[in-house]
């Protein structure tokens, strides 16, 4: 923790809400219904810091964890003895004897990974558990459904605990596409009886009892993000708020930021905040004369961006909020309560998965609301 006199380190600062986090994922537990929710905590917890974000999900009650990368595995098992790791990106070439060391199970999705582990479980006399991943409509990783047979063989030699696949549209309105996929992995699961099945993502959380099978997997959610659109009942988990370093005003006619794309048509008090796009704010959310850019929140106003965002600056035109509310050191909210992750993303022309991972290394980060038990 910074101590409050050494606030001036940092041009801004990035809480994460640690009660949002656990109630977001309870939510997301109680829809599964019977079904274990595990949690998609991969892209360094999407961007929050696995070291806060592993500790408090796991004093919440969640027991398995999904990461990509075989270092996020490693950090979670130290993070989480006791807890249940897959790992997403498959069987990485040689890493069979690193994976049993630390007790990561790879989720499997082509014959090559199938055969190599299969190999390996024989070598070392016993069967290691692991996941084996169909594709049924994304076409990136995962088996083919015609191979059910082909790898029925390799089975043998290793403790298939779960079988899944991935849905490719469940936040997007394709009730067909979720249909088919639904149809295909239901086949599927029905093939491996004695394995557990995952279907549903974040979204696929709210599509019904139908996408649940044994364990969902959600993601998104968990972090506050939006996993279908309309009304969500998450609570915000990230609050991001930046200072103004200076206060100044831009004559009606003039322009704004680089390449003077924004003039203003009035005369425009602008705030600078010491946050840019090396922080992890999107270049995306500048505005220029025939685009609108992206908003932050003071005093009760919506303040849009003015101009193209900088490096490490952004312009904010604050000509509308009174001059008492907003000075030299004010905090501006980027994320939060009024700036909601999506919005963001919906003005940057991305999604919310984006603006939470490219969250930068130059905050003051802290937490607040941590649960007491969220030792592992």
């Amino acid at each position: 923790m910074i101590n409050s006199h050494e606030q001036f380190l940092f041009g801004a600062t990035l809480t994460v809400d640690c009660q949002a986090l656990r109630q977001n994922w309870l939510h997301l537990k109680s829809k599964s219904g019977s079904a274990e929710c595990a949690a998609v905590v991969k892209a360094n917890g999407y961007g929050l810091g696995l070291e806060l974000v592993v500790p408090e999900l796991w004093s919440a009650g969640c027991r398995t964890f999904f990461v990509a990368i075989p270092i996020e595995a490693q950090t979670v098992r130290q993070l989480a003895p006791q807890a249940t790791v897959y790992l997403l990106g498959g069987l990485y070439q040689g890493a069979e004897a690193w994976l049993h060391n630390f007790a990561i199970r790879p989720v499997l999705g082509s014959v090559e990974e199938l055969k190599s582990w299969s190999a390996y479980c024989q070598s070392q006399s016993c069967k290691l558990p692991a996941a084996i991943h169909f594709d049924t409509g994304m076409n990136r990783l995962g088996l083919l459904p015609e191979d059910t047979e082909i790898i029925e063989p390799l089975l043998k030699d290793f403790n298939c605990t779960l079988v899944m696949s991935h849905l490719a549209c469940a936040d997007e309105p394709k009730p067909d596409f979720n249909q088919n996929q639904l149809k295909k992995f239901d086949r599927i699961a029905n093939f491996y009886p004695n394995c557990n099945a995952s279907l549903a993502n974040s979204a696929g959380v709210f599509l019904g009892t139908d996408y649940h099978f044994q364990m969902t997997r959600p993601g998104i959610a968990i972090y506050g993000g939006t996993a279908l659109p309309g009304p969500t009942p998450l609570a915000p988990v990230v609050h991001l708020s930046s200072r103004v370093i200076q206060i100044r005003t831009a004559a009606s006619g003039e322009t704004v930021g680089y390449g003077g794309r924004q003039m203003v048509q009035r005369d425009t008090r602008l705030a600078i905040i010491a946050t840019g796009y090396a922080d992890g704010y999107l270049r995306a959310g500048g505005c220029e004369n025939d685009k609108a850019g992206a908003l932050a929140y003071c005093a009760g106003h919506y303040i849009p961006v003015c101009g193209r965002i900088s490096m490490d600056l952004i312009a904010l035109d604050v000509t509308d909020v009174p001059d008492d509310k907003i000075e030299r050191g004010t905090l501006i909210e980027l994320l939060g309560a009024h700036i909601k992750i999506d919005d963001l993303a919906t003005r940057c022309g991305t999604i919310g998965y984006e603006i939470l991972t490219n969250l930068g290394g130059r905050y003051n980060r802290n937490a607040i609301n941590h649960s007491p038990n969220s030792q592992v």
